[in-house]
């Protein structure tokens, strides 16, 4: 018999109308990497806040069986003390304080007088931090750091908790190539050092790589659990099992006849926000009715720079450049201005920017169209309401009504309400940043259809996006960009990650 870490019995969790999780079991076996797979709000997160004690005992049906008992948490202080850590996809740091103050907070290393002692906290943070492979002074405040060295610290904390499993939740969602292979070669140098790992990932090609089970879970129940030696499995049957179905393709097919020009932007030049230096240099594109284009470049090339500043110079500082809508030129000074001039852009980060988590489906859908809705000022609520009824229904989204607290949905079905919010604007371009980060395979089929179904309709459409293979599948044409400058732009046709990545790494735009 396996020896098993943990054990989760027979869990069932029900919110108000909502059965998240039914007779869900998992088997985990010491030392493992042991994969989640499931689609947005599938219940994937909802397990392990279970085990990690977010919902306590009592707040649910089953058993949780870990290193050989039988436990009850009260809460995440009693999960971490039994050597469970779980890291959530939103990082729990403070920015202002720190990388050795958030490595000990809540547990501070003190000396006499029950004073901290600082010396002792900054050398132990150091031994983390090189136990981590990141090269950073203790004393170092955490908002100075990159998301990928950021995840670093959260595992350095995890590890000085002497953390027996180790629950990361979408742990490279948000990074770029570099640093998620970094991260996933520190997950397994922690399984060769006997930490036990539960990786909750979308992206299934990582989950292949390293992960030694796979159990998916379906509708908040326990659908199979795979073993990744085994040669008959494979991506093609992880999202068989996800889905409930087989995907024929990633990407929906679609004919592509592009029309007219729709936006054309000349020598587009910004500033660095704080910094004396150009974010985006002399960049110019163009994107036509019915077609999309993609924007591909490395972290830090002046992708998000660039289409923000467009978006009513929405960063950084403005220093020259023109920008055209069907042939006029638009000096959008402001997002409301950029919205009346027919551009719409969808943030890359949904949960800070694009929504009100704390606010209804009706009002995050309305928010950006609100003069559309209104008479002397006053929003006509059934209005309000028809329209997001017509969106929840048009864009699937999954919740029971428009009343629905944004923050309580999944990751899918939250990128469709900022999708619908800014297609209530009626743009005429729309700017779609890291359009399916974070989803799941289903889901992102679901927006890619949509965005063929906008193009069909003579829509403009931008995509920004880390994964070529995305880029590829949905795109007319992309363009590449390099330290703020355009490098160079291939139709899909010919266009290979090898040639986008040659393009993304120029310094400047190859001629011939």
């Amino acid at each position: 018999m396996a020896d098993h870490i943990l054990e989760m019995r027979s869990i069932t969790k029900t919110f108000p109308g909502v059965k998240a999780l039914s007779d869900v079991t998992l088997a985990v076996s010491r030392g493992e990497v042991h994969a989640i797979c499931g689609e947005n709000g599938a219940g994937k997160s909802t397990l392990m806040k279970v085990l990690s004690g977010v919902y306590p005992a009592g707040d649910y049906d089953g058993e949780i069986v870990f290193d050989g008992q039988v436990c009850n948490f009260a809460g995440i202080r009693d999960s971490e003390h039994a050597g469970i850590v779980i890291i959530h996809q939103e990082l729990a740091l403070v920015p202002y304080l720190s990388i050795a103050e958030n490595i000990f907070l809540g547990s501070e290393k003190r000396g006499r007088f029950g004073l901290i002692d600082w010396n002792l906290a900054n050398a132990e943070a150091g031994r983390l931090l090189r136990e981590v492979g990141l090269e950073e002074s203790p004393t170092t405040p955490v908002g100075t750091l990159g998301v990928g060295k950021q995840q670093l610290v959260e595992i350095a904390k995890a590890l000085s908790k002497d953390v027996k499993l180790l629950i990361l939740d979408e742990p490279t969602a948000a990074l770029n190539d570099t640093d998620s292979a970094h991260l996933l070669g520190l997950i397994r140098g922690l399984k060769g050092r006997g930490i036990t790992s539960i990786i909750i990932s979308h992206k299934l090609n990582e989950i292949d790589a390293i992960a030694d089970h796979t159990t998916i879970i379906r509708d908040g129940q326990t659908v199979e659990t795979l073993d990744m030696a085994d040669p008959t499995v494979d991506v093609d049957r992880i999202i068989r099992l996800m889905v409930g179905r087989a995907l024929d393709s990633y990407y929906p097919e679609r004919e592509s006849h592009p029309g007219e020009e729709v936006l054309r932007v000349e020598n587009w030049t910004v500033k660095h926000a704080t910094q004396d230096r150009l974010v985006v240099d002399g960049a110019s594109f163009d994107v036509r009715a019915g077609e999309v284009v993609g924007i591909a470049g490395l972290m830090g090339a002046g992708r998000t720079e660039l289409a923000m500043s467009i978006f009513g110079r929405s960063y950084g500082t403005y220093v020259e450049g023109k920008v055209f809508v069907h042939g006029r030129e638009v000096k959008a000074k402001s997002v409301s201005e950029a919205i009346d001039a027919g551009l719409a852009y969808a943030t890359e980060d949904r949960k800070k920017y694009g929504l009100n988590l704390i606010d209804d489906i009706s009002r995050n859908i309305s928010a950006a169209a609100l003069d559309k809705l209104s008479t002397r000022g006053f929003v006509d609520s059934n209005e309000e309401t028809r329209e997001a009824e017509d969106a929840r229904t048009s864009m699937n989204i999954k919740a029971p009504t428009v009343k629905s607290i944004v923050g309580k949905l999944s990751g899918g079905n939250q990128q469709k309400v900022v999708l619908s919010k800014w297609l209530l604007t009626d743009p005429d371009v729309l700017i779609l940043d890291e359009p399916t980060r974070g989803i799941d395979v289903g889901a992102k089929y679901e927006i890619y259809t949509i965005i063929n179904r906008l193009v069909a309709a003579g829509k403009a459409v931008v995509v920004i996006s880390s994964e070529l293979p995305e880029l590829l599948g949905i795109c007319d044409r992309v363009y590449t960009l390099s330290a703020g400058r355009i490098t160079g732009q291939l139709p899909v046709a010919e266009a290979t990650q090898e040639r986008l990545m040659t393009l993304m790494t120029q310094e400047k735009e190859l001629v011939g």
